[in-house]
């Protein structure tokens, strides 16, 4: 439940901030009358995005058991690339969001272009609709349940509704920036399993050979059907007995990864640097 109302809780709050941002610019603008453009598209997003996922689900349970393993690797490969993509993107944009969607929209005001702002909102709940819907049914294949998987990403969408809201209107203040840190460190942890489970399904879907041998052996640790399983399988993706290249691929992604979303910007760290050498020129 908790990597999935992660999945939930971060894209939801992404696009409900993309979305606060813009319906509040046209606000301040007394342009209330546009606010419904950006409502039909949010809707057409949220749509497309559930007929997505929908339609994934349905042909995987159409195809054969080899069919599956397949459509999972390829599932899996997505929705990792997705959300390394959506980290990087969050940690090099985060601090000009506002200000490009704000010039974007008043562009949009000026030219009385309603297809501009329709465009605007469909784009930003699409991407991170798109995002979710991948990266939940990548969850879900590997759920234990899937009825609580999907309820954790049902609460964290909804509480990401609601925080969006609440900032939308000016009265929640959320660290943003740590926010995102915490999150986009439980978001590497999991796809870090899921990169796990698809070096395994890519194996059993025949399409991966190399590295087979048994790298640990950590059934004492997972073992199966208990709620200790759930947790390390289901939250970390780990498998009770990885082979080298499922090992390989979890450390490396974790390690990469964790460096870079817990390293401190350069841009936060000049300044500092550079606050030294008006002391140093005195001296």
């Amino acid at each position: 439940m908790l990597p999935t109302f992660v999945i939930g809780l971060r894209e939801g709050l992404e696009a409900a901030l993309i979305v606060g941002i813009v319906a509040a610019f046209l606000v301040q603008q007394g342009r209330r009358d546009r606010l419904r453009q950006i409502w039909i598209g949010v809707t057409l997003a949220v749509i497309l995005c559930l007929g997505v996922g929908i339609a994934l689900d349905v042909l995987e349970q159409s195809l054969p058991q080899q069919g599956q393993e397949a459509l999972e690797t390829v599932v899996g490969l997505v929705a990792v690339g997705l959300v390394t993509f959506m980290i990087m993107w969050m940690r090099g944009h985060a601090r000009t969001l506002k200000s490009g969607l704000e010039a974007s929209a008043a562009d949009a005001l000026r030219r009385g272009s309603t297809r501009a702002l329709v465009l605007m909102a469909f784009l930003a709940v699409f991407r991170e609709g798109f995002e979710t819907a991948v990266f939940l049914l990548a969850t879900l294949q590997v759920a234990v349940n899937r009825s609580v998987a999907a309820g954790g990403a049902i609460l964290g969408i909804a509480v990401a509704v609601c925080l969006g809201y609440g900032l939308y209107k000016g009265g929640t203040r959320i660290n943003l920036k740590r926010f995102f840190t915490m999150t986009s460190t439980v978001l590497v942890v999991v796809a870090a399993g899921l990169l796990m489970t698809v070096a395994h399904t890519a194996h059993e879907a025949g399409w991966e050979n190399f590295a087979q041998t048994q790298a640990l052996n950590l059934s004492w640790l997972v073992l199966p059907g208990t709620p200790w399983s759930s947790i390390v399988t289901g939250v970390l993706g780990i498998q009770p007995r990885p082979t080298v290249i499922e090992a390989a691929v979890w450390v490396v992604y974790l390690a990469v990864m964790l460096t870079v979303v817990l390293r401190q910007p350069e841009a936060r760290r000049q300044p500092a640097a550079a606050s030294h050498q008006p002391t140093s020129a005195r001296t």
